[in-house]
């Protein structure tokens, strides 16, 4: 039942003046921060509150993967036990003493499916994160200065678009196997995919940062600091990046999972992380000819894979949704 600004109360002998629940609720509402408000929409959406949950728990096991294989009880995972083999050298499935099963070298794979998220999120937080903030710098650059510089700018975005990223993969891991590339400075592994994701990625993130710039650099509020007297530098920094921050953050939510399918499809090819480092995509590679006898080998770090993908993808909904202000809730 509705309660209005006053309502008859059953025995209370009279009138009885109450507060306006809804009046009072949008008082609430706008008397919370950003951040507060960002937590009350985020909380509600349960799928992401989940993802987010699966997210930090993969991040400590990465964090602490030598005490999780411990606590297991299981090998390291460059251990090798040629005797986890059977009679025609084809590794031995799951059991109580390894869960996930052995790959053909008698490595445990539950321990190298651990090991290997380590790589996943290095290379998803990492890369993302300077893919991030160089798509920033360059998309705010185009969009505030506009004219030359943006045709500038924008024609290099065409330019690194053009460019087959697996192809370019494969001629940086070819030509930085031995004595890396930039002065030794880029290694073969996991450097190259780093580097890479960081040179092609950025483009992006700089394609919608230059979009939002374009509208936000003719708003009253930078008229008016332009007006002040405020330096091109501070109206950037201070006036339009604050109002950057949230699309940044969904987008890079969502290109953190990009960038762990793009590790995986390079150490499945050959290019990324080398063995004895353990790696999703390089153990999928090596899967690849014994799973009609060795499914497992396969399977699990399928799993992780799939699992760690679709949690990062469904947290950058959820983001996406409560950093949006048009979407009532």
């Amino acid at each position: 039942m509705s309660v209005g600004a006053a309502e008859l109360l059953p025995g209370a002998g009279g009138r009885v003046d109450l507060p306006d629940l809804a009046g009072a609720g949008a008082l609430a509402t706008r008397s919370m921060t950003p951040l507060q408000l960002f937590w009350r929409r985020f909380r509600r959406d349960r799928v992401a509150l989940v993802s987010l949950g699966f997210i930090v728990l993969i991040i400590v096991v990465a964090i602490a993967a030598p005490l999780v294989v411990s606590l297991l009880g299981l090998p390291g995972p460059s251990v090798q036990n040629p005797n986890l083999t059977n009679a025609f050298g084809s590794p031995l499935g799951p059991s109580a003493a390894h869960p996930f099963g052995v790959d053909p070298l008698g490595q445990d794979v539950a321990s190298r499916v651990i090991y290997g998220t380590r790589v996943s999120l290095i290379v998803g937080i990492v890369g993302t994160a300077v893919a991030t903030v160089l798509g920033t710098i360059v998309g705010l650059l185009a969009g505030y200065y506009r004219g030359w510089t943006d045709t500038l700018l924008s024609r290099m975005v065409d330019v690194v678009l053009a460019i087959p990223v697996l192809l370019l993969g494969l001629g940086l891991g070819a030509a930085c196997e031995v004595r890396g590339c930039l002065g030794g400075h880029v290694q073969s592994g996991l450097g190259v995919i780093i580097f890479l994701i960081a040179l092609v990625n950025w483009t992006y993130i700089a394609r919608i940062v230059r979009g939002l710039v374009l509208s936000l650099r003719e708003q009253e509020f930078v008229a008016a600091a332009r007006s002040q007297g405020a330096s091109d530098a501070r109206i950037m920094g201070r006036e339009i990046l604050p109002n950057l921050l949230a699309p940044i953050v969904v987008y890079a939510s969502l290109l953190i999972p990009q960038n762990i399918l793009l590790e995986a499809a390079l150490s499945y090819l050959g290019v990324g992380v080398r063995p004895p480092t353990a790696s999703w995509g390089q153990m999928l590679a090596a899967a690849t000819p014994i799973f009609n006898t060795a499914w497992w080998y396969m399977a699990f770090p399928g799993i992780a894979l799939l699992l760690t993908v679709l949690a990062f993808n469904l947290l950058g909904d959820g983001l996406q949704d409560a950093l949006n202000p048009r979407i009532a809730r």
